[in-house]
């Protein structure tokens, strides 16, 4: 099943659930999904997003969300920091199960050994290489410095 079709089955059943907060968080992802639709639109293509579009999305919402948690955490409003990472949790269940650190540790040196990688000059082939096969497995944010720090030694 794609996502669109996912997000629209989880929303039902939050409401059969009587579950507020997820059906809340889910109307927030579809409402999302279906501005990315509008705005397709607006380029002159009547395509949907596809699912990879919405991958996207979601993870940003994530960001959004830890950022706001940390923020409400910093403010001393826990209640709303709380509410926030409820949300992600929501969010989260969306997406492909994320890599543990050693399980992208071993990405890692797996994708740099296929492809040969030795300098810094790699590190977009590398990089590249793992959001094409790991997508939404990882957060690519520290993805980054690690494979950085990889090829200058």
């Amino acid at each position: 099943m794609d996502l669109r079709n996912r997000v629209m089955q989880e929303m039902k059943q939050a409401m059969k659930d009587k579950d507020a907060t997820r059906l809340s968080t889910v109307r927030l992802i579809n409402a999302a999904i279906k501005d990315q639709d509008i705005a397709l639109r607006g380029s002159g293509d009547d395509a949907l997003v596809d699912d990879d579009a919405i991958m996207a999305i979601l993870a940003k919402m994530i960001k959004q969300r830890q950022e706001s948690a940390r923020v409400y955490e910093e403010g001393g409003r826990l209640d709303l920091a709380e509410r926030e990472l409820a949300e992600i949790e929501i969010v989260r269940d969306f997406l492909p199960r994320q890599l543990d650190e050693a399980e992208v540790d071993e990405a890692i040196s797996k994708t740099i050994a296929d492809l040969g990688a030795t300098s810094l000059r790699d590190m977009g082939k590398v990089i590249g290489q793992l959001k094409q096969d790991y997508k939404g497995q990882m957060d690519f944010s520290k993805v980054g410095p690690m494979v950085k720090d990889r090829l200058s030694n």
